[in-house]
């Protein structure tokens, strides 16, 4: 290759159709040459993010990170937010739902009781429009084994539902090998997970229990809205939803 002459980086499409067979450091690699800065890891300080974090800085230090702050996060996720932000030197991006009081006033106490579908929406997925507004890509710690609606998650695929690639690098890991993997390098982990919650959202709305049978215990839900049928969750190239196949345009 002449010098000056631009790398030649493999077609998406077919990174995607090969995703599969890449390990976890290798995808986040790819996405990192690819993508970097306008690619993002949303992270809700669980144990999979434990895992991407150390992963992700390992290969690019000034990597962007994002959090969903609804202000109703357990104080042990602030307090690991404070860790993960000091132990990596980073800051991470802040979007956030209105405050309590503010949601109290317009909408009255307990809207996630009341009407759960809109407090999601407006607690939720409206900060994260927000946070994927300058991406091309983002990068999720959704494991294949959290539960049925996640069986089928690709590991690299276009995200129909934002418009834009989604990397889900640990989707064939178990809850296990990330347990493992935190232990023998000695990451900083959510004391939640000692406790028995294996899936943490917002204080009022998870409670212990394996997979994310804990999230919206009350209730049939297990998924927050933030990760659509149409938002990664099936094969590369494909729609989760109808089966049929999606146009994989990335962002220009």
């Amino acid at each position: 290759m002449m010098a000056g002459q631009p790398i030649q980086l493999e077609p998406i499409e077919s990174l995607a159709a090969r995703s599969e067979t890449l390990t976890a450091e290798e995808l986040l690699a790819a996405m990192v040459e690819r993508f970097h800065p306008r690619l993002s890891l949303a992270c809700s300080f669980q144990k999979e993010e434990s895992v991407l974090l150390d992963m992700l800085f390992g290969i690019e230090p000034k990597a962007r990170v994002f959090a969903i702050d609804t202000h109703y996060l357990f104080p042990e996720t602030y307090e690991i937010w404070r860790e993960v932000e000091r132990r990596y030197d980073t800051k991470v991006e802040v979007f956030e739902g209105p405050s309590a009081d503010e949601l109290t006033a317009t909408h009255g106490e307990t809207l996630w009781e009341r009407k759960p579908e809109l407090y999601l929406a407006i607690a939720k997925v409206e900060p994260l429009h927000r946070a994927l507004g300058d991406l091309d890509c983002w990068i999720t710690g959704i494991r294949r084994d959290q539960s049925p609606t996640r069986a089928n998650a690709s590991k690299l695929g276009w995200d129909a539902a934002h418009e834009l690639w989604k990397a889900n690098p640990l989707a064939d890991w178990s809850d296990e090998r990330c347990r493992t993997y935190i232990r023998e390098r000695g990451l900083p982990y959510n004391a939640l997970h000692d406790r028995g919650y294996a899936s943490l959202g917002d204080t009022h709305s998870t409670l212990p229990g394996d997979g994310r049978e804990g999230r919206w215990a009350d209730s049939n839900r297990t998924e927050c809205g933030l990760h659509a049928p149409r938002s990664g969750a099936g094969k590369a190239g494909t729609s989760a939803l109808s089966g049929g196949s999606v146009e994989p345009t990335p962002p220009s």
